[in-house]
């Protein structure tokens, strides 16, 4: 299996650098192993049923990149250098690992100040990471970091335009709850308040779990062989109440449908060692690609992703290789909006049945 056989063309013009307005009217693309319909997200309850679940990640994206001065006096007198920096996750000894630029201007011991109110200390380097102890902790870190920082915006769209204040609203679920994220479970930027109470009425229901997104979902995949490729690790919680509402809908013949791709990773996590899900938390590196067996996921509903990345082989495992180069040849075609900030897809192997769409 090889890296090339998830890569594919797409226009530079497709790439959405900011979200649709309002959030449902992004488009959906509803497909089957037979079938393709053009949608709208508004639309998600014409394709879902009464005892459907759809299990939402409600991790909370911080505010993960500052931009501070190092000040420094040397024999030319006072110097000063600009550090950017990118908070990746809260270390046990109370320090952040974070990518430091330029890590060489930062020698241990210095501080670099972010704002009046918040500084950080680098205490050690490792593996091309700073580890920086803040001046602040709890609720006055979180305070200041959401004053000084901005949103860790994926690549692609921070090299188009710099993240600003409609971004920490933009690039935040309406059902965000736990913080710890540096990446947005992007499918679930669809979803308003009026869509989650719609499709209530009509008996869907909601799990929430968490999976703190990290940095590495951005990472390319340096290897030939995919299967040799691995994960980032992140922190995901299953409670017992959500492992029982899965267990429930399964074995009452209903469908779990994972909104994002790390919702689906986190309950396939939880699911590895007895075929059902189970409470679970800690670190998961699984790595979901085309021979994987689903033991959980009924369906997914995802945003379009980068080529030879893997969540490409993720979608691809869930739907078929052939099938999902279909998909994606007809989203370029019909000019679907990828990556973050774009459209989405609702994938059902199973069949996506004949609802009376909207027209």
């Amino acid at each position: 299996m090889k890296l090339t056989d998830f890569d594919f063309d797409l226009p530079e013009g497709l790439i959405a650098t900011r979200p649709a307005v309002p959030r449902t009217s992004a488009r959906l693309l509803v497909a089957d192993a037979a079938q393709i319909h053009d949608a709208r997200v508004s639309d998600l309850g014409a394709w879902l049923r009464p005892g459907d679940r759809l299990v939402l990640n409600d991790t909370r994206v911080i505010p993960a990149r500052l931009s501070g001065l190092r000040a420094r006096m040397s024999a030319q007198g006072a110097t000063e250098a600009r550090i950017e920096v990118t908070l990746l996750e809260p270390r046990a000894d109370g320090t952040w690992s974070a990518l430091v630029k330029p890590l060489k201007k930062l020698k241990v011991g210095e501080v670099v100040q972010f704002s009046d109110a918040l500084s950080a200390t680098l205490e050690r380097t490792a593996e091309g990471q700073g580890h920086l102890r803040f001046n602040l902790t709890g609720d006055d870190f979180d305070a200041a970091l959401a004053e000084a920082g901005a949103m860790p915006l994926p690549p692609y769209i921070a090299a188009k335009r710099p993240a600003d204040a409609q971004d920490k609203h933009d690039y935040q679920t309406v059902w965000a709850r736990h913080s710890g994220a540096v990446a947005a479970p992007t499918a679930s930027l669809h979803f308003d308040e009026a869509l989650l109470a719609e499709l209530a009425a009509m008996g869907v229901t909601f799990t929430h779990v968490t999976l703190h997104v990290g940095a590495g979902t951005f990472l390319p995949v340096k290897v030939d062989d995919v299967t040799t490729h691995k994960m980032h690790a992140e922190w995901g919680h299953v409670s017992d109440a959500a492992a029982a509402e899965i267990t429930a809908t399964k074995a009452a013949g209903g469908r779990v449908i994972p909104v994002g791709t790390t919702a689906l990773r986190l309950i396939e996590s939880a699911a590895r060692d007895s075929g059902t899900v189970q409470p679970w938390e800690g670190e998961t590196d699984i790595f979901i690609y085309p021979g994987f067996r689903f033991q959980v996921a009924d369906g997914l509903m995802t945003n379009f992703h980068l080529p030879k990345s893997t969540l490409m082989m993720l979608v691809s495992a869930l739907i078929g290789q052939d099938r999902i180069r279909e998909i994606y040849a007809h989203a370029i075609t019909e000019s679907y909006r990828f990556f973050s900030y774009g459209d989405a897809s609702l994938l059902l192997p199973h069949g996506a049945g004949d609802p009376n769409r909207p027209q």
